[in-house]
């Protein structure tokens, strides 16, 4: 059987991979457990227990070859594929979401948005069209389409989430102000708050005045 990865292991690994990235930019070649602590203010040990989940990848008195665990966390996060992306909802964020480049880097390509407003039938943002949601069904069966992205108001949500679902897209990037709760349905759903960053951001800069 399989070995079950906590999330709290797993929310670390893209921070991993960053930290990692900006050293193979920096020209290191190996660290330690200890420097890589310093620089993520994660412990060593921490780091270790993390990283053994996965087989370890380090060796006694040498710490990590850099750009090897790089890719080692790379394909772990499953970013040696392309995942074709939708966005549900073209208003200021879903466009800010199609503007951002560094996606296709990772190996997320935006290939569709849509939306409800007809006003913004055919513009495009980017090289991307913006298309109705009624022929999201056509596009779906013409393209490869692996992540929904929805960034539309949360009463919407839950019945558009149902809709993809029943289009055999089985991954869900949801950004309405909503956790999407579909238990019954063969979908992974990474529900995103960005009020929730803003608010812890927010009680740290109370704490830190007290």
């Amino acid at each position: 059987m399989e070995k079950e990865i906590s999330q709290a292991v797993i929310r670390r690994m893209p921070r991993y991979y960053r930290y990692l990235g900006e050293l193979i930019d920096e020209g290191v070649e190996r660290i330690s457990s200890n420097e890589l602590s310093y620089r993520m203010q994660v412990t060593a040990s921490q780091i270790r227990q993390d990283l053994n989940n996965f087989g370890g990848f380090g060796q006694q008195g040498y710490g990590y070859n850099v750009k090897y665990l790089y890719d080692e966390i790379g394909k772990i996060l499953g970013l040696t594929q392309k995942h074709n992306i939708i966005v549900i909802g073209a208003g200021n964020l879903g466009q800010a979401l199609a503007n951002y480049v560094k996606f296709e880097k990772l190996g997320f390509v935006i290939i569709g948005l849509f939306d409800v407003n007809p006003a913004l039938k055919g513009t495009f943002v980017r090289d991307i069209e913006v298309r109705m949601l009624d022929e999201l069904e056509d596009f779906v069966k013409h393209h490869k389409v692996d992540i929904a992205t929805l960034t539309m108001p949360k009463e919407a949500a839950e019945s558009v989430a149902n809709k993809v679902v029943d289009l055999g897209i089985h991954a869900i990037w949801n950004f309405a102000h909503v956790d999407l709760q579909l238990l019954d349905r063969d979908v992974v759903v990474e529900n995103v708050h960005l009020s929730d960053s803003l608010m812890q951001l927010s009680y740290n800069i109370v704490k830190s005045r007290q």
